[in-house]
């Protein structure tokens, strides 16, 4: 209580925040446009922001003023303009002049690898390429490693497969999008989070709560977006090479390179395969499945007086073959093929004024997936359609915002098991979003609401609120509150729990599952012995309307409709500070409070931990040669389902801890890496191995490392564009 008294008396000590806040165009000689990504810097206070799609920015200003603010972008002559202590609330209309035919000036600004956007309604972290370098990071599920508020966990012992988890809420209630577009959606959901890998990724950007209407109505839990590598900034070539001692090799590439003046491309590639039976706990079954991985992407941007265009394509193809050791007669098999192919555009149009625009996406996506787990089989596909339209304009000033659009989604998706279970319809969603900002000196509010059919389930109805208020100028208070909804996939988003011997007792139909989250965050920055430092406190609630939960308690897979007894807390307090240049530690603390009604009481969901501790901590030398990062996470118990051949109640309280040292040369980076360095391994993560086939084999239990210490190598070698350092 007395700790928190601090905090509050902390975040209300400051004084009256200042701030400057305008909007940066770019003149070619024939007409004036505003600019996205612009930079700008305070040259002292070492401190800076980039302005939006609309070409708008906003910055808090230090109590050491005055200072030299630059703005600059790519392509245009920089700017300054000195802002003194009397220039609070400041409003700048800047126009940065092009630099054809003169000779180029760049001024770079290094963006931090791990943040929080003071400048969004919304609680947003974004991880930047370079916080993902710090871990081996070869796809999207290793991506994470560094970061507190999502948890990465193991689907079962014998799949490989893994899950992500945020607010202690599974992945299918986070909404997860490659630049806006729905993606890890329906047959992608247990087995996709290996379609990209991490060396693709320009920053991931990770919202708790409900998010903006414009993105859909699934944000349950949160949303995370990924930004690929642009093909107009990324290296003309990048290359990533990894191996591991569990046999486990990776190569992925990118190239961009200019088309013509208005056009620039990028190929990726990625491959990755294992090869070699591990099996350390000794129970005849793989602890790593073998297979391969093969992934391409193209894209290709546009870049026109009135119009902007990227489109590309993106193709996956997966095979793992695991289960028993060959070693043993008539083996228990575990085999998953999945194809995925998807197609997308993203077009921007361009008003009379810079405020207005037009944006179009639309993606189309074809996926089969087929395999199974011993005498088990799956078999699914998926045919999906999407399309967004997005209208952006101001109401006279750039204080009043307004985004309104349709969207269209089609969905064509057949399911089924061995179980004699199946899924099969098609989903037609027409709708319609509205979303209304308003900025002001402290106050900033997101009104959005919006309207989806459903052909089979009907109307839903989506409000949600955001606001920002700027306690100080160290000090923000966000505040968020809205309903999501999803139609449930029962099969794939469970199908690892066919890795067992119990019977699926499936719901007499499905209906829509709804969500109600309200939470909000304090972000406070501060100076610790005068070093820069950062401390975030959030809380978010989500409660159930008609939740499909799954009941795994007494030897049976259960799929029970809720009215409304399912609630899941999460609080999360995290700090960062710079003792050193260069030095950066990082320590956060999660508590996940996760319930619902099972049986005839409430009980906490299973592996879910309560409590969890984090650590990481980093350091670059001088020289910038060397660089340094350690992860420590303590994992606190989580309840187990209740079964006939286990009266094991909750697992164990558990560490993790991973390192690795970076070594750069010119274009080449060398770096040597560990993972689970304390060598933890759960215990009998499959129950009765010696008996797959038989009434209690049950290899749905795993919650904590199968496999003991991982040491990996691995070097990246990159060409960098002429004007980029």
């Amino acid at each position: 209580m007395k700790f928190l008294c601090c905090c509050l008396g902390l975040f209300f000590s400051w004084g009256v925040f200042a701030q400057v806040n305008g909007l940066v165009q770019g003149n070619n000689g024939e007409k004036t446009e505003a600019i996205y990504g612009a930079k700008i810097k305070l040259l002292q206070a070492k401190r800076g922001v980039v302005t939006d799609e609309e070409g708008v920015f906003e910055m808090v200003l230090p109590k050491s003023l005055p200072d030299t603010l630059v703005i600059s972008a790519r392509g245009y002559f920089s700017d300054t303009i000195v802002v003194d202590k009397k220039d609070r609330f400041l409003a700048l209309n800047v126009v940065l002049y092009s630099e054809k035919l003169l000779p180029e000036v760049i001024v770079e600004y290094k963006r931090k690898s791990f943040s929080i956007s003071r400048l969004k309604v919304l609680h947003v972290e974004e991880l930047t390429s370079s916080e993902l370098k710090k871990a081996a990071c070869c796809n999207l599920g290793e991506s994470f490693e560094t970061n507190a508020s999502v948890d990465v966990n193991m689907t079962d012992a014998v799949s490989g497969a893994k899950k992500i988890q945020m607010m202690g809420l599974e992945g299918i209630y986070t909404q997860i999008q490659f630049e806006n577009i729905p993606y890890l959606r329906g047959l992608e959901s247990s087995f996709g989070l290996e379609t990209i890998p991490g060396s693709w990724i320009e920053s991931i950007q990770i919202t708790k709560g409900a998010g903006n209407v414009v993105n859909g109505n699934e944000s349950m839990a949160g949303l995370i977006n990924l930004e690929l590598e642009k093909p107009e900034t990324m290296d003309r070539f990048f290359m990533n090479m990894y191996q591991n001692r569990f046999g486990r090799s990776e190569l992925n590439f990118r190239t961009g390179f200019e088309m013509s003046e208005k056009w620039a491309g990028g190929i990726f590639g990625y491959v990755s395969s294992q090869w070699g039976e591990i099996d350390e706990n000794g129970d005849s079954f793989m602890d790593i499945p073998l297979g391969s991985s093969l992934s391409a992407l193209g894209r290709f941007d546009y870049e026109g007086d009135k119009m902007e265009a990227k489109l590309g394509f993106n193709v996956h193809e997966d095979v793992k073959n695991g289960g028993q050791i060959s070693s043993i007669n008539n083996p228990y098999g575990v085999q998953i093929n999945s194809t995925h192919f998807d197609v997308f555009t993203k077009t921007g149009f361009f008003g009379k004024t810079p405020a207005q625009s037009l944006g179009i996406i639309t993606n189309w996506k074809y996926q089969l997936i087929d395999g199974n787990f011993g005498v088990r089989y799956f078999a699914g596909e998926e045919k999906r359609g999407y399309l967004n339209i997005i209208y952006d304009d101001f109401i006279k000033t750039s204080d009043h915002k307004i985004k309104t659009g349709l969207s269209y989604t089609y969905i064509d998706i057949s399911q089924s098991t061995s179980d004699t279970l199946s899924s099969n319809r098609v989903e037609n969603i027409p709708g319609a979003f509205f979303e209304y900002t308003y900025t002001g000196p402290r106050l900033t509010t997101v009104l959005g609401a919006r309207y989806d059919y459903h052909l089979l389930y009907g109307q839903q109805f989506v409000p949600r609120v955001h606001l920002k208020y700027k306690i100080s100028e160290y000090t923000d208070f966000r505040l968020t509150t809205g309903k999501g909804w999803r139609v449930p996939n029962y099969i794939m988003d469970n199908v690892s729990l066919l890795a067992n011997s119990f019977a699926w007792i499936a719901p007499i139909e499905i209906t829509p599952e709804i969500s109600w989250n309200v939470g909000g965050s304090i972000y406070q920055e501060f100076n610790m012995k005068n070093s820069p430092a950062t401390l975030t406190v959030d809380f978010y609630r989500t409660w159930f309307e008609n939740q499909l939960v799954v009941d795994r308690e007494n030897d049976q897979i259960r799929f029970v409709n809720l009215e409304d007894q399912s609630v899941s807390n999460s609080f999360q307090a995290e700090v960062s500070i710079e003792p050193l240049k260069r030095f950066v530690l990082r320590g956060a603390y999660k508590y996940l409070d996760v319930r619902s009604l099972f049986g005839d009481s409430l009980q906490a969901k299973v592996m879910i931990p309560k409590h969890r501790g984090f650590l990481n901590v980093a350091y670059t030398t001088r020289n910038k040669r060397w660089d340094y990062d350690v992860t420590v996470s303590l994992l606190g118990r989580a309840r187990l389902a209740a079964t006939s051949q286990s009266s094991r109640e909750f697992s164990d309280v558990f560490p993790r801890l991973n390192a690795q040292i970076t070594y750069k040369l010119k274009k080449w980076d060398f770096y040597l890496g560990g993972e689970n360095l304390t060598n933890y391994r759960q215990e009998n993560p499959i129950l009765e191995p010696e008996n797959p086939f038989g009434p209690n084999f049950d290899a749905t239990r795993a919650w904590g490392p199968i496999i003991g210490y991982n040491i990996y190598i691995g070097l990246r070698y990159s060409i960098k564009r002429k004007n980029n350092k």
